[in-house]
């Protein structure tokens, strides 16, 4: 597909999120697929083998199948195959998909993928159903209703766990650091996600949280900015960017949110992969991160203060993809310290491709890099300021602790097997038919007195003594230079 020039970088933009969000909150590129020019030569004898097989289903297995079932979960097969975030989309769920980006969607409002046979939580999406019962990264749901996961695709878990607003599903979790299941009673709900939350935490501090990045992602929190400067009546005296528990987005809503911190023109990520269009370099300039360029520059106005009050930025194990993105820039260009723990781990870029049948796949195209190189694939960004949120990390999980994720070709990673042996898988296997369950725990309020990571922070924009859980990766001020 031929664009104009002024539009070329930002039409190529693909996807970033993390994983596959229930009520299909999956993140929405903007790139249309080209045809290509030379089509590699097919396998024959592959092929025959796969007609082979799909003739003695039609023939002998023990119920009719119809046809358009089998090859849409030969395809789905062929695409879950690769890595943990390529994946099929039949129509109705590429439509949700597009709906999703647009920061309303029907569901139960959690990220999840598939873990040796179970449903994994990744992260819940704030102010949804699944976040407010207390649902936490690294649950393992091993039953909907009195239906064992076990078996499942993770496509047929996420079709169950949806459903029509205001009826409700029974989860039944096990949790590593519960000795018995926990069980959670989710009224569904059509989820308006809103992005960016912001308040003045005391006069001159200013704090803006991303709960995942949307198509207004960087408008929204332009907005944010200018109100609460606005409030403050001056320069700001330090700048808290809280991405704990993001799973991610587009892609140029953290290219726009980095954008806002860094000057102009600096390199915020990079992309590698094999198609010509996967390789990439987006800086902060208004065509990588806003429809129309420059005549629609959101941060333009934006105080000019904001280029160098100190920085802290919050992640943890949940922060995956565009928000690792935005907080590997702002660390890479010394503009942010980053406090709390080791982020998710997902580097890799994936595109939707549209197909002819009104479906779509979600194809693993490249892996992204920070303005110094560093990949972030299966390794995640390592703050330089490590502090634990008191609560216990042992249930947390890490792109790294997913069967067939992408090696870090930085350090020649190989891929790890899935562990049998752990404990978690272990006892939901022993614990399915327990008869009493323990209680779910509600989770933190950010930013209130009872969030360590916030308080911390805080203290480090003040000069303050920050009290850590591991020594410091590196110790550097959140100035700008």
């Amino acid at each position: 597909m031929q664009v104009n020039n002024k539009h070329h970088r930002f039409t190529k933009i693909g996807l970033v999120g993390s994983g596959l969000i229930l009520g299909l909150m999956l993140s929405l590129t903007y790139s249309a697929v080209a045809e290509k020019m030379v089509k590699p030569q097919l396998p024959l004898d592959d092929l025959r083998a796969f007609a082979e097989v799909f003739g003695k289903i039609k023939t002998d297995y023990v119920e009719p199948v119809e046809d358009k079932k089998l090859i849409s979960e030969a395809i789905s097969g062929m695409l879950t195959g690769l890595d943990p975030h390529s994946t099929y989309m039949d129509p109705d769920a590429f439509k949700d998909m597009q709906v999703a980006t647009q920061g309303e969607f029907g569901g139960l409002g959690i990220e999840v993928g598939m873990e040796d046979g179970l449903v994994k939580v990744i992260s819940p999406i704030e102010d949804s159903p699944a976040y407010g019962a207390g649902l936490k990264s690294g649950d393992l749901i091993v039953k909907l209703d009195d239906t064992p996961v076990k078996g499942m695709t993770l496509n047929d878990a996420v079709k169950r766990m949806r459903g029509k607003p205001d009826t409700q599903i029974v989860l039944t979790v096990v949790r590593k650091s519960e000795t018995k299941p926990l069980k959670f009673t989710l009224t569904r709900a059509i989820i308006k996600s809103k992005s960016v939350k912001y308040k003045l935490t005391e006069p001159g501090y200013a704090y803006a949280r991303v709960t995942q990045f949307q198509e207004r992602t960087g408008e929204d929190l332009a907005k944010a900015i200018k109100t609460m400067h606005d409030e403050n009546k001056g320069a700001f005296k330090g700048f808290i960017l809280d991405l704990r528990n993001d799973p991610g987005g587009l892609l140029n809503g953290a290219v726009g949110v980095s954008a806002a911190f860094l000057p102009k023109g600096e390199l915020v990520v990079y992309t590698e992969g094999r198609a010509p269009d996967s390789k990439m370099q987006l800086t902060a300039v208004p065509e990588n991160y806003v429809r129309g360029g420059a005549a629609n520059d959101y941060i333009r106005d934006l105080p000019a203060d904001l280029k160098t009050v100190p920085m802290v930025v919050l992640i943890n194990s949940g922060s995956a993809s565009a928000s690792e993105i935005v907080a590997g820039a702002l660390q890479d260009h010394k503009r942010a310290a980053v406090l709390g723990t080791q982020s998710f781990g997902k580097g890799s870029v994936q595109t939707i491709m549209p197909m002819n049948n009104g479906a779509a796949i979600k194809l693993t195209t490249a892996r992204y890099f920070t303005p110094k190189g560093r990949s972030i694939q299966a390794k995640g960004i390592v703050p330089d300021y490590i502090v634990e949120d008191g609560t216990d990390q042992s249930g947390t999980i890490h792109e790294a602790d997913l069967s067939r994720h992408l090696s870090n070709p930085k350090d020649g990673e190989a891929k790890k097997p899935a562990d049998t042996t752990n404990a978690a898988k272990e006892a939901a296997k022993e614990k399915l038919n327990e008869k009493k369950f323990a209680e779910p725990s509600a989770p933190i309020e950010p930013a209130s007195k009872d969030d360590i990571q916030f308080t911390q922070a805080m203290n480090l924009l003040k000069g303050l003594p920050v009290i850590q859980s591991a020594p410091a990766v590196k110790a550097e001020t959140p100035k700008a230079e």
